[in-house]
């Protein structure tokens, strides 16, 4: 038997040996480390039966025509499911379209969809606009206790994202999850913060994870790609939408991000460290007025964090004590390790206006209550630290 055939064969349960060797079938072939990225729009077949068969199997898991996936894209798919501990997932072309995949495939005339409140604002955005065009009812709520109150016979999916974006709030998803299951709804999640890494949604009864892959799993800054994770039975309305709506990722993307995959434990662990330093450093500074970081022994949602994440992850959000807005302003301006940027993620840090989606047009808003997202990257973590110093000074 050769060693290949030994490391096929051979089990793997812990994530770090997942990361490594999963999504590398299709290598064996040319004798790589790497799979071959595979683009292509038209897919050929020796004969009319194989032909014919190709539409028995399923979508984007089989080679059809370009928009069903290559090769790249079917190795990414089995690696991501294999991590997430379930059977199957789907790769499109961003987490924003994941999300809206997940809900507009719940969605229709008179159906009922509970959202968590606080949502990334682009996906609320999604259900705002477009399933509410649809005459969907959208209701949104706060915590699992709101729910027996809000389910209703026509509630077709309950969506969540753990924590909140920019308030970073948590919430208890086996409460959800328990809740959801007595009445047989399914409950989908963006589960972008945690990373299949430090949190495992599917054993906490989550039927669909979404990752904006963008993020933590590529963790690179240069790509654009979501992955949606689910058992086959729970991913059949999802996968259908966007097969009929042309919903796929592009394989330069699944490739970047295979390769981007191998380090993620590495990397989560180096954000872990430096986001911890980073984040009680700023809590005994004067012009902080809170830190909002669930990892934080003072964080209102810790007890929730400690029971179902089993770490940290880079972005979190802090509240400044009253300034103007020439003072905001020079904060941003005089950073220098932290650039100024939408999206977090990646190996670099990121600083932005924590301002919700619906307020981003406006051109000031009020002293009190301003708020800054952080995203800590991989840097050295005292001269991060050192960075927010000299710019928090200027403050006052």
């Amino acid at each position: 038997m050769t060693k290949s055939t030994l490391q096929q064969g051979r089990k793997m349960t812990h994530i770090n040996s997942k990361l490594v060797h999963l999504g590398r079938n299709s290598a064996r072939q040319s004798l790589a480390v790497n799979p071959p990225l595979v683009r292509a729009s038209t897919t050929v077949f020796p004969t009319l039966a194989a032909f014919k068969s190709s539409y028995q199997g399923v979508s984007f898991e089989t080679p059809r025509y370009g928009r069903s996936g290559t090769s790249t894209a079917f190795e990414l798919q089995t690696a991501m499911a294999s991590i997430c501990n379930t059977q199957s997932c789907i790769a499109t072309s961003c987490g924003l379209s994941a999300c809206a995949a997940v809900l507009s495939a719940y969605a229709e005339p008179g159906s009922h969809l509970l959202i968590q409140k606080e949502v990334y604002g682009p996906t609320r955005a999604v259900a705002e606009n477009e399933l509410r065009r649809i005459k969907a009812d959208i209701e949104y709520f706060d915590s699992a206790d709101e729910l027996p109150h809000l389910i209703k016979p026509q509630t077709s999916l309950i969506f969540l994202e753990v924590p909140t974006s920019l308030s970073m709030k948590m919430l208890d998803i086996r409460a959800v999850t328990t809740i959801a299951q007595k009445h047989k709804i399914p409950v989908a999640c963006d589960s972008t913060w945690g990373t299949p890494y430090f949190f495992d949604a599917h054993d906490l009864g989550i039927n669909i994870s979404i990752h904006a892959a963008t993020k933590y799993i590529n963790g690179h800054s240069d790509i654009l790609l979501g992955l949606i994770t689910g058992t086959y039975e729970d991913l059949a309305k999802t996968r259908h939408w966007c097969e009929r709506f042309g919903s796929h990722a592009a394989p330069d993307a699944c490739w970047m991000t295979l390769r981007g995959l191998r380090t993620l434990s590495v990397r989560m662990e180096r954000h872990q460290e430096n986001a911890l330093h980073v984040a009680s450093y700023l809590q005994v500074q004067p012009q902080i007025k809170n830190v909002l970081f669930p990892a934080l022994a003072s964080d209102p949602g810790h007890q929730l964090w400690q029971q179902q994440f089993s770490g940290a992850a880079g972005p979190f959000s802090i509240e400044l004590q009253p300034c103007s807005e020439s003072a905001y302003e020079k904060f941003f301006d005089s950073l220098n390790l932290f650039a100024l940027g939408t999206s977090w993620g990646g190996f670099e840090s990121l600083v932005m206006p924590a301002i919700a989606h619906h307020l981003r047009s406006k051109q000031t808003l009020a002293d009190e209550g301003r708020m800054v997202r952080l995203h800590i990257g991989l840097e050295d973590k005292d001269e991060l630290c050192a960075d927010l110093h000299q710019a928090l000074a200027l403050l006052g």
